[in-house]
């Protein structure tokens, strides 16, 4: 709207109310980070923006509508699937939760409210990935719910929260801590709780001298080595980090009524080459040694992936499922199908933003940033002429 004189934008969203991930994906003890609601607020007061929620497109409204109705679309609607492991027992046994269906649901997501998760069924819980939506998992899991109750976090959140039986946090990966996937942030922040503490783990994997890694790469060997200052006699609760281990299996509990998790075997990694230890692109092999952590609760945090929206194809629109995100050209122009290898070329008024642009990767600042980017190029295209959809340009109206 500030590039283009006398922009209207439309923006279109399934959930009844805006801020997305923002409002639904962030932790409720990080409130700071919503506050970029403010300016996404700002831009909304404008009278050339309307908001139209509670819209499922492909089901509520075609896609190929949005191409008569207006000049220009851009797809930003994330990542609403969870990668899942394709373990034995995944898919059946209870106890064994998605990451990303416990944070909407103690986020007060509509879609994950009935998610009803049993955190009074075992003392240890395990947690199947190491990026920053793991660390918030581990963080709610193990923080006072009285100090949780200053938040935003419904009320039902809370009432489940403060039945938990969890003592013991295992934050499982298949590489190292040097390849760790969350920010030195949301570790820092686990080793701070009060009266909890951190296990130990091989400190052979750590490097030796750090004086020569980069910044950030030194900051987290430091903090690893240091661990929490609380020594864990002292503590109520502990986590730890349970490095070259990959799931193989869910087990469930023998004799039980129903098909409840038991145990968790995984199968333990080692690095393709020893010189790869410390780089950040490690790469690990399976090994035949085999390890169990008996527990009722698991939660699996591998990452997101995005979606095929109904009526792409029919626009020509090339989805990549493997990766998860629309071909593009960087900058968000998208590209139309392949065909004989190539691609066809940028599909006029067609844009992208965010995971569904380059990946669940990355903080909301990225995300930010990369839509500033895409929003550039529909500023560019406009005032170089490119064609557009030439859909009139009425929009919701």
């Amino acid at each position: 709207m500030q590039g283009i004189e006398h922009a209207v934008v439309d923006m279109y969203e399934q959930l009844p109310i805006p801020f997305g991930l923002v409002r639904y994906g962030v932790a409720p003890d990080h409130p700071e980070v919503k506050n970029c609601q403010d300016k996404f607020t700002e831009v909304a007061s404008s009278p050339n923006f309307n908001f139209i929620g509670n819209i499922q497109v492909g089901k509520d409204v075609q896609l190929r509508s949005f191409t008569k109705h207006y000049d220009a679309v851009s797809f930003a609607y994330g990542a609403s699937k969870d990668r899942k492991l394709g373990v034995k027992g995944e898919d059946y046994l209870d106890g064994i939760y998605s990451a990303r269906d416990f944070v909407g649901w103690y986020n007060g997501l509509p879609d994950s409210s009935n998610l009803a998760p049993r955190l009074d069924v075992s003392d240890t819980a395990v947690i199947i990935g190491q990026g920053n939506v793991a660390m918030d998992v581990a963080r709610t899991l193990l923080k006072d719910v009285d100090t949780l109750r200053h938040t935003d976090m419904p009320d039902y959140a809370l009432a489940e929260l403060s039945k938990s039986r969890v003592k013991e946090v295992h934050i499982v990966g298949r590489r190292g801590p040097m390849q760790l996937a969350s920010t030195i942030k949301e570790v820092r922040e686990l080793m701070k709780l009060p009266k909890v503490g951190f296990g130990p783990f091989d400190q052979k994997l750590l490097p030796s001298d750090i004086s020569s890694l980069p910044r950030t790469a030194k900051r987290l060997t430091k903090l690893l080595k240091e661990g929490s200052s609380l020594q864990r006699v002292h503590s109520n609760k502990q986590w730890r980090f349970d490095f070259l281990m990959a799931p193989e299996q869910f087990r469930p509990a023998i004799g039980a009524s129903l098909p409840q998790l038991s145990e968790v075997e995984f199968r333990r990694t080692k690095y393709a080459s020893e010189n790869d230890v410390f780089r950040s692109d490690a790469k690990v092999e399976s090994t035949e040694s085999r390890i169990s952590i008996e527990t009722g609760l698991a939660f699996r945090s591998i990452g997101y992936q995005s979606e095929e929206l109904p009526g792409m194809k029919e626009l020509g629109i090339d989805f990549d499922a493997k990766k998860g995100i629309i071909i593009n050209d960087h900058d968000g122009r998208l590209i139309g199908e392949q065909q004989d290898q190539v691609h066809s070329g940028p599909l006029p008024g067609l844009y992208c933003a965010g995971w569904v642009k380059r990946g669940p990767t990355g903080v909301i600042a990225n995300t930010m940033e990369d839509s500033f980017a895409t929003a550039e190029a529909i500023v560019e295209d406009w005032k170089n002429q490119v064609p557009f959809l030439g859909g009139g340009g009425d929009g919701w109206h």
